[in-house]
């Protein structure tokens, strides 16, 4: 009988939080394995001993599926990928469409192993399998970066964001006019002057020479300083509030500075950056937007077509139309940190470019609202960033 050797090993890998079932067969449809590692050093050292030992076999290439890329996946994703193996990644919103549509009679960790490699079999007839497993492009060493400092940063905002509010809220009960002295009570002139003593009450008795001292404080909140003095009065729980007060300040003065060297680390790793050089062409698209779409794509070629990126970072709705209804939904397959990087650098580029503004406005006179005309402005950008990631060119202003 003749023998055709395989095209390929192929391996499906349930992930769970501490244990993840594996299936491997070949490309014929024979299972050669299936097994369980933990999400530990000896479950990975099993795993890639088990696979190469087929490799050296079979003499062919390793094709991997997981779920949780970039989630319960880590560092397993990573290190497939670093011995030179194609990764796929299970795109678990069309899995579970797909399973609807192919029920199975019972479900387990090792079913849903073998259902990886099934997907196999089908990509390349079925189209919606197909769509379900996509490759895994590693990303530059830069863009992991500028992923891993963009995000932390984001965090650090919205922490900022939270304190904030709780700590413009305590300052209102215990001083409302005090807290009128600004517009905004994260002002760092103001974090300055409610650290600058031990106890907010002595505020009202510092002297200009004193206020002087404090950074960010001139001649005119110097001024307004001593004007509120003589009308200052604090409730009965500045006692054992104003401590949390000064507290908050103080945390809120740090997350500044963290982000302030988050922010400069970025702007270093995006000099190095391909992608963030090229997005950085673009007017109006800022050192802290670019860091986060170049962290956030990660790598180009992923992207088949340009209506895949739009999709992605947010800029392009699905149709949703039935009969004679004419409709559009949002996707769910979004990169929502992408995706507000990109509104606020859109927002941002119509205003340095004159031809994007008209369509902006064009947009706005057709009765949409700002994010609608935002979004509508971004879809077309994202038909330029495409072709600029392909031609590896930066931007040309339109004339």
């Amino acid at each position: 009988m003749f023998y055709c050797p395989p095209s390929d090993v192929r391996v499906s890998v349930d992930v769970g939080c501490k244990f993840h079932q594996v299936a491997v067969g070949l490309s014929s449809g024979e299972i050669l394995d299936e097994f369980s590692i933990s999400h530990q050093p000896d479950g990975f050292r099993t795993f890639f001993a088990k696979l190469e030992k087929l490799e050296r076999q079979y003499q062919c290439p390793i094709r991997v599926a997981m779920e949780g890329h970039n989630g319960y996946a880590r560092p397993l994703d990573s290190m497939v990928l670093a011995r030179g193996w194609q990764l796929y990644n299970i795109n678990n919103l069309k899995l579970a469409r797909f399973k609807e549509i192919f029920p199975g009679a019972a479900k387990t960790d090792a079913i849903d192993a073998r259902r990886g490699l099934e997907l196999f079999q089908l990509q390349d007839h079925l189209p919606m399998a197909k769509s379900v497993l996509q490759i895994v492009a590693e990303p530059a060493k830069e863009d992991k970066m500028l992923k891993r400092f963009s995000r932390r940063r984001r965090r650090l905002v919205n922490d900022r964001v939270r304190l904030i509010n709780s700590f413009q809220a305590d300052l209102q009960a215990v001083c409302p006019s005090l807290l009128s002295l600004t517009g905004d009570a994260g002002n760092l002139w103001f974090l300055r002057l409610l650290t600058s003593t031990d106890d907010l009450r002595k505020l009202q008795r510092m002297q200009l020479k004193t206020l002087r001292k404090i950074p960010g404080i001139g001649t005119k909140y110097a001024a307004q300083i001593l004007q509120w003095q003589k009308q200052a009065q604090f409730s009965h729980e500045i006692e054992w509030v104003g401590e949390m007060i000064q507290d908050d300040a103080t945390r809120i003065l740090e997350l500044n500075h963290q982000i302030k060297v988050l922010e400069a680390k970025m702007a270093t790793v995006a000099t190095d950056s391909q992608m963030a050089g090229l997005l950085t062409t673009i007017p109006g698209f800022g050192p802290v937007c670019t860091a986060e779409l170049s962290g956030e794509i990660g790598n180009a070629s992923r992207f088949a077509k340009e209506a895949s990126l739009a999709l992605y970072l947010g800029m392009a709705a699905l149709d949703n139309s039935s009969g004679q209804y004419q409709g559009t939904k949002a996707p769910r397959q979004v990169n929502r940190r992408a995706k507000a990087a990109m509104m606020v650098a859109v927002d941002r580029h119509r205003k340095y470019v004159p031809a994007s503004q008209r369509y902006y406005e064009k947009k706005r006179a057709e009765g949409k609202g700002h994010n609608q005309s935002v979004r509508a402005l971004g879809r077309h950008l994202c038909r330029i960033i495409f072709k600029m990631f392909k031609e590896q060119r930066p931007y040309v202003p339109p004339n």
